[in-house]
């Protein structure tokens, strides 16, 4: 079994997140010898949180310069560890901040890199990933000869690794921040009631075009849509979706709602969330977009069509309602 490197970024207050903490489980379950490397202003909480991961090393970049996400100094870092533990293989959290960096590590040190794997596992002791294609139609396993062999592991896939806090002996890697031309002065976010794209949350919401076009008294009601989907995401905490018809419309000239945009779009063309239930509303079920449903484990839909394609065993539960009625009633239930 080949020693295996963990690559992990520290957050703001200098723990591990989930997604790091992923990769580390993933690692861990292979049962061979693992290397773990850190890099962020101050590794030390990082390096407590899993000490009792059982690793045979930490490695640790630690400076002012590698505390905020910047491709030079990422990559940088990320090399040093590489070269500082010489593990063949080298598995990270697929975060927007190792993907944007780790394929230019990969070229430098010669190797190769696999993206958006969603598990690890060995066969006849050699590492091999699994990961999907065409928009998670085929799944495929692969490995490579190739050394080192960089794995991005897509969040969401493994149970985080949970374990005591202790102390960890962290060896010092020394780097020499390269020069930059950016200057993080800060972030803006919206407020958390604002915010519509929730990948923690355990409810996903989708619209659909339905919510914009006439209703049963031959008018468009997309104000009184927008208002009744943000308040189930506010009472429920719940994150949404969109379906590509729906976003679209925005050039079109058709009536829109204003709290989405193609970062919510799910199907084919959109993204492939992974929550524990989910709510289709106004929206027919066609495949281009319940083949981004494929994670979600308890599918419900809500039509007028009682042919649709929720109703042809894509959806667990289907209820021929008009979404209107159903969500106003949820509202008034969820804020009693």
């Amino acid at each position: 079994m080949e020693n295996i490197l963990v690559l992990a970024h520290t957050e703001g207050d200098g723990s591990l997140a989930k997604p790091a903490l992923e990769a580390l489980a993933a690692v861990l379950a292979l049962g061979g010898p693992v290397t773990v490397g850190l890099s962020g202003a101050d590794t030390a909480t990082a390096a407590t949180q899993i000490s009792g991961c059982g690793a045979v090393r930490f490695l640790a970049v630690t400076g002012a310069a590698f505390a905020e996400p910047r491709y030079a100094t990422d990559a940088a870092a990320a090399e040093a560890l590489c070269r500082a533990a010489s593990c063949p293989v080298v598995i990270a959290a697929g975060t927007s901040r190792w993907a944007r960096a780790l394929p230019g590590v990969a070229f430098r040190l010669g190797g190769r890199v696999d993206t958006h794997a969603t598990s690890v596992a060995l066969a006849d002791g050699i590492p091999q990933l699994t990961r999907w294609f065409y928009r998670q139609r085929m799944e495929a396993t692969l490995t490579r000869a190739q050394r080192p062999w960089l794995i991005l592991l897509d969040p969401g896939c493994v149970t985080p690794w949970s374990g005591a806090a202790g102390g960890a002996t962290v060896e010092a890697v020394r780097v020499e921040a390269p020069p930059t031309r950016t200057t993080v002065t800060g972030y803006r976010a919206p407020k958390s009631d604002e915010q519509t794209i929730r990948p923690d949350a355990k409810m996903l919401l989708v619209a659909g075009a339905g919510w914009t076009k006439k209703q049963g008294d031959g008018t468009v009601h997309a104000a009184e849509a927008e208002q009744l989907i943000l308040g189930f995401l506010r009472k429920a905490q719940a994150s949404l979706g969109s379906s590509k018809s729906l976003v679209d419309q925005s050039g079109e000239g058709e009536a829109v709602l204003t709290c989405l945009s193609h970062m919510n779009q799910i199907g084919q063309t959109g993204s492939t969330p992974r929550h524990a239930k989910g709510l289709s509303t106004c929206c027919h079920g066609e495949e281009p977009h319940v083949v981004g449903w494929r994670f979600v484990n308890q599918r419900r839909a809500i039509n007028l069509d009682a042919g649709c394609g929720w109703a042809r065993g894509k959806a667990d539960v289907l209820y021929v309602a008009d979404a209107f009625e159903v969500m106003r009633h949820v509202n008034a239930l969820l804020g009693a």
